[in-house]
């Protein structure tokens, strides 16, 4: 299979385009010094983005007013528990991702 430089070029520019607003605040902000406040309010945000992805996990539209996926309200429980401990958003995208795989390899 060969690749054209049209395609190249396209995925070059997508890497680009999903790496630049990643490293770039990250970059920006190292060197500043943030307010106590705001670097409290900063550690929340792992589990205010891990609240809006379970939600939408486990409730979703079906027949029912509610339709709750047992499988997924399982997984989020030590999920949850690692989340509110370690405050860490790669800690808990792991614990996720391996607890959710371990129950869908056993159920």
């Amino acid at each position: 299979m060969t690749i054209s430089n049209t395609m190249l070029l396209i995925m070059l520019g997508a890497a680009i385009v999903t790496i630049i607003p990643r490293i770039l605040p990250f970059v920006f902000i190292r060197k500043i010094e943030l307010p106590p406040l705001l670097e409290k309010w900063l550690t929340f945000i792992p589990v205010c983005i891990f609240t809006a992805l379970i939600v939408d996990s486990f409730l979703s539209d079906g027949d029912q007013l509610i339709n709750i996926d047992w499988l997924a309200l399982t997984a989020i429980i030590p999920t949850l528990a690692v989340a509110l401990w370690t405050k860490s958003l790669s800690l808990t995208v792991i614990t996720g991702i391996v607890v959710m795989a371990l129950l869908r390899l056993l159920f």
